[in-house]
């Protein structure tokens, strides 16, 4: 085993995979928060959800899923009281919702097709049309999507994400011992303290507002049993939900790539796409059959591999461990929810420009000659496609009378025009 694969103390785990916790904790809740679900039932979602993939992928990949933001807008198409799926019918938020999770359900199926088509045709079979000159940009293009989350969640407060910020760069590059392995969590909680220190003192957001609100805190029990949800299946919210596990799948094999990259193994071979897209298919059914969003591998959390360079996977499955128990506090979850957004958003620029970053070393790695026309034209279209359909114009298709925006697919497209492009363009 290598250095950064070595058996840890117990105390170093703990604080590794609370680092794990802090660095998915601000995106994975904001889903449920958005789209009305319950914040507790997608911590045990995700968490079990985490130790279900480990489980298949034999506990050698070091991923933690998340609550999906692709699967936001098939919630919102299902649950919209003026334009969404069951619009006019007079039926409650929390049955529409019902009915999400069920189209959640069965997209997660959709990844055991592919893994079941991975299966008959193998891997290397697969990878062929799927080469690092697909997969790369894939990962740039999740890093460079994901970018404005970061410059959003900032704007509250410029002065606390960049602290955030500059404490994870500084730990990162300076820092010695654990401090070096840290450093998302040294960013989240030393600017969560200097801004608690600022909020006890007067001082407001600089557009106005408290810097932390603990109102929800102040009423919550310490343990209660979530809320969960039992499914509901239509024909209509399936055929809504589906297509957004194009995007979640090619996330999911972006995702393996980079993280092949940064372990140094190939991942996608051994455990393999097929076990590692059935663990991540069977972990967004489970969290849809009790009432969570559906999940998908976690770039934020790749992003803390990157940094820490500790691949232990026995890091993140102690980090599910403590999601899906914190599951059961609504007073964790209250303290948790009460860091400021621009915090986590100073800590993504660092999580999010590594996705990005570690695209470009798979084209390196790979030596992807870029002086071929076909590799630039892939490339190309790719970068267009995703990117242009994620921050340009809304485009729309109807199913069901209901219209589907497809910017939030645009990896997917993009994906599907590179897999195609490199199928037929002449090696040159």
């Amino acid at each position: 085993m290598t250095g950064t694969e070595k058996r840890l103390s117990y105390p170093k785990i703990g604080i590794l995979g609370l680092q794990h916790v802090f660095a998915m904790f601000g995106a994975t809740i904001l889903v449920p928060l958005i789209s009305g679900l319950s914040v507790q039932v997608t911590l045990v979602g995700v968490g079990v959800g985490t130790l279900v993939f480990h489980l298949l992928a034999k506990g050698r990949v070091p991923a933690f899923l998340g609550s999906s933001f692709a699967f936001l807008v098939g919630i919102q198409l299902i649950t919209d009281p003026v334009s969404g799926v069951f619009a006019g019918t007079g039926m409650s938020q929390q049955e529409k919702l019902a009915f999400a999770t069920g189209g959640i359900i069965v997209s997660g199926l959709v990844y055991l097709l592919v893994a079941l088509l991975i299966r008959l045709v193998g891997v290397k079979n697969f990878l062929r049309f799927v080469p690092p000159v697909v997969t790369a940009p894939t990962v740039i293009l999740i890093g460079i999507m994901l970018a404005p989350v970061a410059v959003n969640q900032s704007r509250e407060n410029v002065f606390l994400a960049a602290l955030t910020l500059g404490i994870v760069i500084v730990a990162s590059s300076w820092g010695k011992g654990m401090a070096r392995i840290v450093p998302i969590l040294l960013g989240i909680s030393g600017a969560y303290l200097v801004g608690l220190a600022l909020h006890l003192l007067g001082v407001e957001n600089p557009g106005g507002g408290p810097i932390m609100d603990f109102s929800a805190a102040a009423s919550a029990r310490v343990v209660g049993l979530p809320d969960f949800m039992a499914p509901k299946f239509g024909l209509v919210p399936i055929l809504v939900m589906i297509p957004f596990a194009l995007a979640t799948i090619a996330e999911h094999v972006g995702d393996m790539t980079a993280l092949s990259t940064i372990t140094g193994k190939n991942l996608v071979e051994d455990p393999g796409l097929t076990r590692t897209l059935l663990g991540d298919g069977l972990a967004s059914c489970f969290s849809g059959l009790i009432g969570g969003p559906a999940t998908t591998t976690y770039s934020e959390n790749i992003g803390v591999v990157a940094i820490t360079r500790v691949f232990n996977s026995r890091v993140v499955q102690l980090a599910a461990i403590y999601a899906a128990v914190l599951g059961f506090s609504p007073l964790f979850a209250a303290i948790i929810h009460s860091v400021p957004a621009a915090i986590i958003g100073g800590a993504s620029f660092m999580l999010y420009g590594m996705i990005a970053a570690v695209g470009v070393r798979n084209l390196v790695e790979n030596k992807v000659d870029i002086g071929k026309t076909k590799n630039l034209t892939i490339m190309a279209v790719m970068f267009v496609t995703g990117l242009g359909l994620r921050f340009g114009d809304t485009i729309t298709f109807a199913i069901g009378g209901t219209s589907i925006p497809i910017d939030s697919m645009g990896v997917a497209i993009a994906v599907a025009l590179g897999v195609a492009l490199n199928a037929i363009l002449p090696d040159r």
